[in-house]
């Protein structure tokens, strides 16, 4: 069904680097570093080939469970007003934690993110800095450095969002400051993930033939950047970003539910999605994002599952609803019963995999799913907001009238600015719900604690708009790393 066996030549790809913040090892691979503070053997980076498993072998980390399993969803899901644990009563019951912001430094949670994206950003750096000294392709060579300056600004992406304050490698580290960092000033973190979008922009490509589909296109680059200066409120900066997103040819996809499907996989909205296997025999490469979220006692482990208020936020009509969220007892239009017996009475339909999809590799339910990260309706709100914030009132109907309709909804009409910076969040609340941003958008509107305690969370303002540093971390660092406020 999917072509990208590019993701496949490594195997697995996803081996980590020596013990950078205390990461830990794993079995010798291609990517492995000698001890600390020593650049990796000579006998890789060697030639082209090389260069192509240490590119896919950023992609493919991208799956890794500390990216797209509990930590993940806890982070950016469950501790929103979106999503509570599910399953069943006593499993994994530290997701909780996120779900009431109980959590302290110490919880392994928080210190499994931390490593995750630590990972794929030391992944990153060793592409980005050993393949300028292969003999190749020219036009290859600054493709690949390129990805790897993608996925090295989205994973500080979401260490910035998470954390604030992070260390910033900016390289593999060498010198005694760079193998224990102090804490970069968030601002400086956002400036280095624009560097790395804008430099990633200028050299990729627009499209890829079928056989490269799924890697980062100069679309997502741009994509990514405009979400990044819209959490910066850069709205010159914004409108400018998103004008070059939607002259490309993306399009709003016609089928809201057949979007998040196998089927529909890479499809006209797409702009960027995590790739997960292509279903041939060797059997490489998977993801666990859905097969944790899927119905339980029927797919999957049934966590992270939509909340009542999420249900009550949709409008009468509005046909994301059917497609976000999948309820027991029903059939679905794929032509699964979901069982009536399932603990928890929601699922995330948006992780949905019918059981018609075939599992060729006989693994667990919904891993060759795509884990979708950038679209264009994401696109065109964070252009509507960005509009309105910049007094256009009408530009931002546009683009927000764009997304509502095809949600079979009604079309705003005249509409003060303050209220129409509201329906602008709402429509972004429901369109991208169960997508993992709605804790962000939450900070980043400034309306986290008010949202939260009204469902009996325990947020405390100026404290739980960013997690505590692992305090794994601060003793590996030997109290170099500092605390965030409260924790």
């Amino acid at each position: 069904m999917k072509t990208m066996k590019w993701i496949r030549k490594a195997g697995l790809g996803i081996a980590v680097a020596a013990a950078v913040f205390g990461l830990p090892g794993c079995k010798k691979t291609f990517l492995d570093v000698e001890p600390i503070g020593q650049q990796q053997s000579a006998d890789f980076f060697a030639n082209a080939a090389d260069a192509d498993k240490a590119i896919t072998s950023c992609y493919g980390h991208l799956n890794q469970w500390f990216v797209a399993g509990f930590a993940h969803l806890a982070i950016t899901s469950i501790s929103s007003d979106d999503a509570e644990r599910g399953s069943v009563p006593g499993d994994a019951s530290f997701l909780d934690e996120f779900d009431n912001f109980t959590f302290s430094p110490t919880q392994f949670i928080i210190n499994d993110y931390w490593r995750g994206q630590y990972n794929g950003i030391n992944l990153c750096n060793q592409s980005i800095d050993n393949i300028p000294g292969i003999d190749m392709d020219p036009v290859v060579k600054a493709r690949y450095i390129a990805e790897a300056k993608f996925i090295r600004a989205y994973h500080y992406f979401n260490l910035v969002r998470a954390f604030g304050d992070v260390p910033l490698l900016k390289r593999v580290p060498v010198t005694p400051e760079e193998i224990n960092p102090v804490r970069a000033p968030k601002m400086e973190v956002y400036d280095f993930i624009e560097s790395d979008l804008t430099d990633a922009a200028g050299v990729l490509p627009e499209s890829y033939p079928a056989s490269d589909r799924g890697r980062v296109t100069r679309g997502a680059a741009l994509a990514m950047l405009a979400k990044v200066k819209m959490y910066r409120e850069d709205w010159p900066a914004v409108l400018t970003l998103t004008s070059q997103v939607i002259a490309m040819p993306y399009q709003l996809a016609t089928d809201f539910n057949g979007m998040f499907r196998v089927a529909g996989e890479n499809n006209e909205e797409s702009i960027f999605e995590v790739q997960a296997n292509t279903f041939s025999s060797d059997c490489g490469t998977y993801s666990q994002y859905s097969e944790v979220q899927a119905v339980r006692n029927q797919f999957g482990w049934g966590f992270n599952i939509p909340t009542s208020s999420l249900e009550s936020a949709f409008e009468p009509g509005d046909q994301r609803k059917a497609a976000t969220i999948l309820y027991r007892g029903q059939t679905t239009p794929e032509g699964d019963f979901i069982t009536n017996i399932a603990p928890n009475p929601m699922y995330n339909k948006k992780v949905y995999v019918p059981s018609s999809v075939p599992n060729a590799c006989g693994w667990g339910y919904g891993r060759e799913q795509n884990r979708r990260i950038l679209r264009l309706a994401d696109i065109y709100l964070i252009r509507a907001e960005a509009a309105n914030e910049q007094n256009d009132t009408t530009e931002a109907k546009i683009y927000l009238n764009l997304v509502r309709n095809r949600a079979g909804l009604p079309s705003i009409d005249a509409i003060s600015k303050e209220n129409l910076r509201n329906k602008i969040w709402h429509e972004r609340h429901v369109e991208l719900a169960m997508e993992d941003d709605r804790f962000f958008d939450l900070v980043r509107q400034g309306n986290a604690g008010t949202v939260l305690r009204a469902l009996g969370k325990q947020f405390v303002d100026g404290k739980n708009e960013v997690f505590p540093i692992p305090d794994n971390q601060i003793t590996l660092s030997g109290g170099k790393l500092t605390q965030n406020p409260g924790y």
